[in-house]
């Protein structure tokens, strides 16, 4: 047998500089990384924290949207930003700073405020993968979050204050194909095998084999030689008593004989599309799969079942008689867009084979319009606020203090001596924001007190697991 051609040095290089992230979202979604065109508005010590663990993984490129300049209160919290650059463009240093972290990444600023560039550039925002925001008054926020909603680009926005923080997310649809479910188990389909694995199944006859032969042959074809359709129990009973006995009269239970008393459990099942895999089934509105659940549903309408996922588990069995096991399976349960009535760019060769194997862990994600939220008047938060566990009131005063920023253009508490005044201001704001949503519960004077004595400061955070918002719209 010849050996493997090695990697390029080039393929190499690369696998060993993003081994980790590939391990968890393997070549494609790497692939969808680093086509992705990632917006940051606003150079905050949390917006360039965001977009630093976007920039390590490798995005396609990226583009910070600030108008500020560089305070003294920005060195206390932002490590990005040097002493020297004190009075210089935020946009402008941090991106310098962070394209020192990985050369494979293009990096652009604009020295304008987001408000400058939404109303002269009405399609700026429209052509990126997805837009990071941070530090967003009310005022701001709204009119982004509807253009981007109505241009299908998803929004994560975000604010760090004091020792408190929060993140949204505003996606019309998210797909997930590979769900990485915690348990799965086997798909073998032993109770309906397709052409190729009866023929294969019925090739074996276990109980006439030699012994040494027998301990070979793969667990799997052990139980359906056992009629699968009759029940559990008494499947495993029939298996402990199916050996022969040796010279000395002594039946003894092969390993793989063992594994087939384990298999019964996880492989003798009828087959049956999870709910969550009918439901996208039945929706023709599901836009971002639309392609995949045509070619799936004519599959399963055909079929009566899922594509086959085409993976064996780890056997005691040689590899001749568990050769015709699997690899028959994955020819007939991959399918292919022309045999569905697609298009032959419809859907590429390697995303037919990506959703034939992960078809029963399909979901789709729907979110909201935090516009729509924004502008609601009717929120019902009473039996949240009424909950003592419950930390909604959070919610209600980072709503107030975004109110105040709208109003006010500054942070609450951040002159030593307005912080009293402000709290009145605040709790004031609050007390209108309660009334528009019909809710009668009052917050606790200390909660009100303590985003105020924070005076618009804020902490690095680190939100590692932001590579997923790149292929928001793939894998």
């Amino acid at each position: 047998m010849s050996s493997p051609a090695p990697k390029s040095p080039e393929q190499s290089d690369k696998s060993k500089k993003y081994d980790r992230q590939l391990r968890l979202w393997g070549d494609h979604g790497q692939k969808l990384v680093e086509n992705s065109k990632v917006c940051l508005i606003n150079a905050t010590a949390l917006g360039t924290e965001i977009l630093k663990s976007l920039v390590l993984p490798g995005i396609g490129s990226f583009t910070i949207v600030d108008g500020e300049k560089i305070t003294e209160e920005d060195l206390g919290s932002n490590f990005f930003l040097e002493n020297d650059s004190l009075g210089m463009s935020r946009a402008q240093v941090a991106t310098q700073s962070l394209l020192e972290l990985n050369p494979d990444v293009r990096g652009d600023y604009i020295d304008e405020s987001p408000e400058h560039v939404m109303s002269h550039t009405q399609d700026f925002f429209s052509n990126f993968s997805v837009v990071v925001a941070t530090a967003l008054p009310e005022k701001v926020l709204i009119p982004l979050s509807r253009h981007l909603w109505d241009s299908n680009v998803p929004l994560v926005v975000c604010r760090s204050i004091g020792f408190l923080g929060y993140i949204r997310l505003q996606i019309k649809e998210h797909t997930v194909i590979e769900g990485h479910p915690d348990n799965e188990n086997p798909d073998l389909r032993l109770d309906k095998p397709w052409p190729a694995l009866k023929e294969h199944l019925d090739s074996i006859n276990v109980a006439t084999l030699d012994p040494k032969a027998r301990s070979h042959v793969p667990p799997i074809i052990i139980v359906p030689c056992q009629k699968p359709e009759r029940r559990k129990t008494f499947l495993r009973r029939m298996i402990r008593e199916s050996p022969i006995p040796d010279e000395s009269g002594v039946k003894v239970l092969e390993e793989n004989f063992e594994e087939a008393i384990h298999y019964v459990n996880t492989c003798v099942s009828p087959i049956r599309i999870p709910p969550n895999v009918q439901a996208i089934l039945d929706d023709d509105s599901c836009f971002a799969f639309l392609g995949h659940v045509l070619a799936l549903r004519e599959l399963v309408q055909a079929e009566e079942a899922l594509p086959v996922r085409g993976s064996l588990p780890d056997m005691a069995a040689d590899t001749e008689t568990s050769s015709g096991t699997g690899g028959a399976g994955v020819q007939e349960g991959f399918a292919n867009s022309e045999d569905l009535g697609m298009t032959e760019d419809a859907i590429s060769e390697n995303e037919v084979k990506l959703v034939c194997k992960h078809a029963s862990e399909l979901h789709v994600i729907r979110g909201k319009c935090i516009a729509d939220e924004y502008q609601h008047t009717n929120l019902d938060l009473s039996s949240y606020l009424e909950d003592p566990d419950s930390l909604m009131f959070y919610y209600v005063i980072l709503r107030g203090l975004e109110r105040f920023i709208s109003e006010f253009n500054t942070y609450p508490g951040q002159l030593d001596d307005h912080v009293e005044p402000d709290v009145l201001k605040l709790k004031s704001i609050i007390g209108k924001l309660m009334s528009e949503w019909s809710c009668s519960h009052q917050l606790r004077d200390e909660r009100v007190h303590e985003v105020c004595r924070y005076g618009g400061c804020g902490i690095a955070l680190g939100f590692s697991d932001f590579g997923w918002l790149c292929s928001s719209r793939g894998y």
